[in-house]
């Protein structure tokens, strides 16, 4: 079976860092490099399109600190692995609400999506960052609503294929599974139009931990899953 689009809550950094006695910090970090082995392996497991969780709209309410972090690690990650992602022909996306982070950080976001556009990508990848599936829904009934008022469409055209076209970005495909590492049993308000029908796995490894072996597991159990639609 072909495993076109799959997306990943990765959890447990923090964690992994207490059960290390090592600050937080140390947990994000080791956190990029988990990331980068997954992105590396994608393309060989036939996933054409990896959606990753870096950073929710519920974060803001961490400690000012570790977020401040988060957002220079980001920055520092795209200073420093831009041209592997490129060598690799890794095509970036970033969803979410863009307009409420730093204007510097959205200078660099837009670059890097630049300069990643390609046709030809071996991997797509989406980093969801101040993301919550909510807004996304609700941005998305908002622009719609508005294309209504101004006649742009009609009342009797709107239909799921139609809305899909407001979301953050609406030429994903179907999403087929969502893994969620970390060992919590939810989906904390990730994709929630995109996973209607995409399989869940829960996995119990913290982030850092989850390797290309992880993956070929999960991957594994999805193959053994029968999918009916509702069928």
């Amino acid at each position: 079976m072909d495993k076109k689009h799959i997306a990943i809550i990765m959890d447990g950094n923090r964690r992994w860092a207490e059960q290390k006695k090592m600050p937080s910090f140390a947990g994000h970090r080791a956190g990029i490099d988990s990331l980068k082995k997954i992105v590396k392996i994608c393309p060989s497991l036939n996933i054409n399109y990896l959606t990753v969780y870096a950073f929710s709209t519920e974060n803001w309410s961490r400690q000012k600190q570790e977020v401040n972090f988060l957002f220079d690690l980001l920055s520092k990650a795209l200073i420093n692995e831009l041209a592997e992602l490129k060598s690799q022909k890794v095509k970036l996306k970033f969803l979410g609400d863009l307009a409420e982070l730093e204007p510097d950080l959205q200078f660099q976001l837009k670059k890097a999506e630049a300069e990643t556009d390609l046709k030809d990508a071996n991997l797509n990848l989406q980093v969801a960052l101040n993301y919550g599936g909510r807004r996304e829904i609700t941005e998305a009934s908002r622009k719609l609503a508005l294309d209504l008022i101004e006649n742009k469409i009609k009342i009797e055209e709107i239909n799921e294929k139609l809305f899909e076209n407001y979301l953050y970005e609406p030429n994903l495909p179907e999403l087929d599974l969502l893994i969620r590492t970390g060992g919590e049993k939810r989906i904390s308000n990730y994709l929630l139009w995109q996973s209607a029908y995409s399989e869940l796995i829960f996995d119990d490894s913290l982030w850092p931990d989850f390797n290309e072996n992880c993956l070929i597991n999960c991957l594994n159990e999805f193959e053994n899953r029968i999918r009916r639609f509702g069928k």
